[in-house]
């Protein structure tokens, strides 16, 4: 009954999803766009985070994948739609290179790493002035895709999103799942279970880094133009951690759920505090991990367990 009624809630979501450009505005579907990309890059996170390692880097790939998608348009005559997929490639790309030095690291090593990579790429697209546009950036001369019409901008972002809720359920409901879970749990464990640790953590982080780098694509046809301070702002990174953390880890649910809620406070804090809200970002992150580290969906179902049992 709970499995249908979640398909039920699941469809009913989508349907509204998918009907929302007939009866809402510009304004409203602007701010679902940008809580849609946070929601699909808070998936991606947890993606990653389910074989335990923790990446501050979405912001690098997001970038990286802006950057790849507009330049691939303007410098190599690219039409609008094919720039995405090339800007999904690019960061999968990259992440299967970067990959093969990187994820033999753990812990704090793993995150320290993947932040600087971030800050890297920005460095060098700001100062590639003649190729990127440097710091002042690169504008889409023939404007933006689908000529700006908010309905189409609006599918675009929620094709997006279903790539990654897609990614992510393949994840969940595929062998890819026990491999890093037991690599989470304990990979000495998992090595002597025949798990072939570095290969399913590569798939994980080239899975995760293209599906970013789509997300940029669709971003930069989404809005015309990209800076290294934009693509590459500490936005993209914070918010979906905050959002996964807030909502609930190691599925898919969670961040969908942390996503809806931050979200739309993340819009309002923007608009009273443009220059604050990554530090208000910051203290949601702190609390939940001190007080609620298994997120709002964790408590819940951690008290609906306390009662079932409390009635059994």
């Amino acid at each position: 009954m709970n499995r249908n009624l979640s398909r039920i809630i699941a469809l009913s979501a989508g349907a509204i999803a998918i009907a929302l450009p007939l009866f809402a505005g510009d304004y409203p579907l602007q701010v679902a766009r940008n809580v849609m990309m946070y929601m699909a890059l808070a998936i991606t996170w947890d993606m990653l985070l389910r074989s335990g390692q923790i990446s501050f880097g979405i912001a690098g790939l997001f970038g990286l994948g802006a950057y790849a998608g507009i330049l691939g348009m303007i410098r190599g005559g690219m039409p609008a739609w094919l720039s995405i997929p090339f800007a999904a490639f690019v960061a999968g790309f990259a992440a299967f290179l970067i990959g093969f030095m990187i994820l033999r690291l753990r812990a704090m090593y793993f995150s320290i790493v993947t932040l600087a990579l971030g800050e890297i790429f920005r460095i060098i697209i700001h100062n590639l002035h003649d190729f990127t546009g440097g710091p002042e950036g690169i504008v889409i001369q023939q404007g933006v895709i689908f000529g700006g019409s908010s309905s189409k901008l609006y599918w675009l972002t929620l094709g997006g999103l279903a790539v990654a809720i897609a990614a992510s359920y393949w994840f969940e409901h595929s062998k890819i799942h026990f491999a890093l879970t037991a690599i989470r749990n304990n990979e000495t464990s998992a090595k002597s279970s025949g798990i072939d640790i570095f290969k399913w953590l590569l798939v994980a982080f080239v899975v995760t880094s293209a599906i970013q780098g789509l997300l940029g694509g669709i971003f930069v046809q989404s809005y015309g133009f990209a800076t290294p301070e934009t693509v590459f702002s500490a936005d993209f990174t914070l918010l979906p951690l905050a959002m996964a953390l807030l909502g609930g880890v190691y599925s898919t649910v969670g961040p969908i759920f942390g996503a809806i809620l931050l979200g739309l406070v993340a819009e309002w804090l923007k608009l009273k505090i443009p220059y604050g809200h990554l530090v208000v970002y910051g203290i949601i992150i702190i609390l939940v991990i001190l007080f609620m580290p298994n997120g709002l969906l964790g408590r819940i179902r951690q008290t609906t367990g306390k009662r079932a049992g409390r009635t059994a």
